[in-house]
């Protein structure tokens, strides 16, 4: 029996260390179709710094101020005098009102710049007179009325000095007449909106004088051209359109400009353009409706055109001051006497500047 156990535990002995081999015969495939994969996923790349919207905002911001230049100034200014009947002296209740606005805007990038300047003045008053129900209640009369636009692209060429264009226009709000009751009286007007109104552009050269004491502007246009309007034809006076309703001159022009402020708040500030223009062709429009003649050539010489205006400002507080205005005016072709007129008034005033 123990013979018989020990054959059975070799046999299983053998059988635990027998071993199968399998062969596994290599398919060969003849098609030769290519299988792609569709990738839905969308990428994106990612900046390793962090993008902040406000501080683009702020860089952009700072850009824009760095570019532009911003000065606004509104002023309001007024007077009133008033006396009762049993005043001992002689006097006629009075009252002047002044409002002024002035913008100038400045935008440069490299070597372009872009300056555009707009100002507005309105003065109304009002005063006794004999007319009539009128006598008692007085009459409004208009006694300052300006708008003017200009419009200055320039590109620098070498230190201080620039090339480019100039164009400045001028007219008025309202009717303008020359005695306070010639409106009541149904007398014409002697000015009106666009009559007269002056359109001047030129193209040259501007030198800009270095030095922050002295601040000058020369403009000097060899191609200038100066139009004058007359959109009212009833008015009493002509502004030397003698056909039509406008007349352009060619010639050349000079300007010149001063601005400078004093005081760490700017309590005083001077303003000056002095303007000329020179026609060596005038009346433009009708050249090619004429024939020329001795007594009327076609190219003739016109005597130049001056106006130099001067505005002084003198801040008391933030938002009072005293403005003194002086403008002297020339142009022969309108009237053939030197023109002045000056200002002095005190009242409210606004100021802002983004630097």
């Amino acid at each position: 029996m123990k013979n018989f156990y020990t054959l059975v535990a070799m046999m299983l002995l053998a059988s635990l260390s027998a071993t199968a081999q399998v062969s596994i015969d290599e398919e060969k495939t003849t098609t030769t179709e290519t299988r792609s994969f569709d990738n839905e996923m969308k990428t994106q790349e990612v900046d390793a710094n962090f993008y902040s919207k406000a501080e683009h905002r702020a860089e952009r911001a700072a850009i824009r101020k760095e570019r532009n230049t911003v000065d606004f100034s509104a002023n309001l200014h007024g007077s009133l005098t008033a006396f009762s009947q049993s005043w001992q002296a002689s006097g006629d209740n009075t009252i002047t009102i002044l409002a002024s606005v002035n913008f100038l805007h400045t935008y440069k990038k490299g070597r372009f710049s872009l300056t555009n300047t707009a100002s507005a003045k309105f003065g109304y008053n009002n005063m006794k007179t004999d007319v009539g129900e009128d006598k008692e209640k007085g009459l409004w009369f208009k006694n300052v009325d300006e708008v003017v636009l200009s419009t200055a692209p320039q590109w620098a060429m070498v230190k201080n000095w620039t090339y480019g264009a100039n164009i400045k226009f001028r007219t008025q709000f309202a009717r303008g007449f020359e005695a306070r009751t010639d409106n009541y009286n149904g007398k014409a007007a002697v000015s009106n909106f666009m009559t007269p109104g002056y359109l001047d552009a030129s193209v040259g050269f501007t030198y800009v004088l270095p030095s922050e004491k002295f601040p000058l502007k020369v403009n000097l246009a060899p191609i200038a051209m100066s139009a004058t309007y007359r959109h009212d034809l009833s008015t009493t006076k002509d502004y030397g359109v003698l056909t039509g309703r406008s007349k352009y001159e060619g010639g050349l022009s000079v300007q010149l400009d001063f601005d400078r402020t004093w005081g760490k708040n700017g309590w005083l500030r001077y303003r000056t353009t002095a303007y000329s223009f020179y026609g060596w062709i005038t009346d433009l429009s009708s050249m090619a409706k004429f024939k020329a003649t001795e007594d009327m050539p076609k190219y003739k010489h016109v005597v130049p055109t001056i106006r130099w205006e001067n505005t002084i400002d003198i801040k008391a507080t933030k938002y009072i001051s005293t403005q003194i205005y002086f403008q002297l005016y020339y142009n022969k072709a309108e009237v053939d006497k030197l023109q002045l007129s000056s200002m002095l008034s005190v009242g409210l005033t606004y100021t802002f500047k983004n630097k």
